[in-house]
């Protein structure tokens, strides 16, 4: 099964180009995007908002334990 749907495709697709023709903003400052990472973020974000299928934001703890499982260590719970 598909992690993400065809809509929310679309929408990060959408953000690339405009990353790539150098016209995609950030929200709040309004400044010129230029990472990759944070043109995709934004491009899920829209696509959350449009109520299409895109997994849950790793919240700050499970990131963590998924970094620490990378590792081969333990993580730290608190």
């Amino acid at each position: 099964m598909a992690k993400y749907s065809k809509g929310a495709q679309k929408k990060v697709a959408k953000v690339m180009r405009e990353k790539k023709a150098g016209t995609l903003k950030s929200g709040r400052s309004g400044k010129k995007v230029t990472s990759r990472k944070q043109a995709i973020a934004i491009g899920l974000s829209e696509a959350r908002k449009a109520e299409a299928k895109v997994p849950k934001k790793a919240s700050k703890k499970r990131a963590a334990k998924k970094t620490a499982r990378k590792r081969g260590r333990k993580a730290k719970s608190g």
